[in-house]
């Protein structure tokens, strides 16, 4: 399953659910300011981020700006117990599933969240005159025009 954490006022993150429901893709979204993050979900993001903290937290948010703070210098307990104070600290959208993360809405990046049956079969050359078109031909049709496409818009 896709989980997004998002926040209100964010475009990325309307971007990235928009994405997802264009795409039929079921997703559960996450406010991080409504459901607060627990200490394994916030380890668990650390782990899964190619570069740990880097990836994850805005070390230009306001409350790592105003107060100097410097997230490098803390054991990993301590920064768990900063993001659950600072929620805001976190960059967003993170999206992930079990293969695959993403910190922001990337266009290109994106279309991992698609599971691989779908891309094969959108990846798979067919014309109407192949024999099995009557039973994959409009699904890769449909496949292939929520793909995402490089950089450019798909329309629903």
């Amino acid at each position: 399953m896709i989980v997004v954490y998002t926040s209100p006022g964010c475009s990325s993150c309307r971007k990235v659910k928009q994405w997802l429901k264009d795409r039929n893709l079921p997703f559960i979204e996450k406010n991080i300011f409504k459901t607060l993050l627990n200490d394994n979900e916030i380890k668990h993001l650390l782990m899964r981020s190619e570069n740990g903290s880097d990836d994850i937290v805005s070390k230009r948010s306001k409350v790592i700006q105003e107060n100097h703070i410097d997230i490098d210098s803390m054991t990993t307990d301590e920064l768990i117990a900063f993001i659950k104070k600072n929620p805001s600290v976190l960059k967003r959208p993170i999206i992930l599933n079990e293969k695959s993360f993403q910190v922001g809405y990337d266009s290109e990046e994106i279309g991992v969240f698609i599971p691989e049956e779908l891309r094969r079969i959108a990846d798979t050359p067919c014309s109407k005159d192949c024999i099995h078109y009557d039973g994959c031909g409009h699904v890769r049709e449909a496949a292939l025009q929520k793909a995402p496409s490089s950089g450019a818009k798909a329309e629903a």
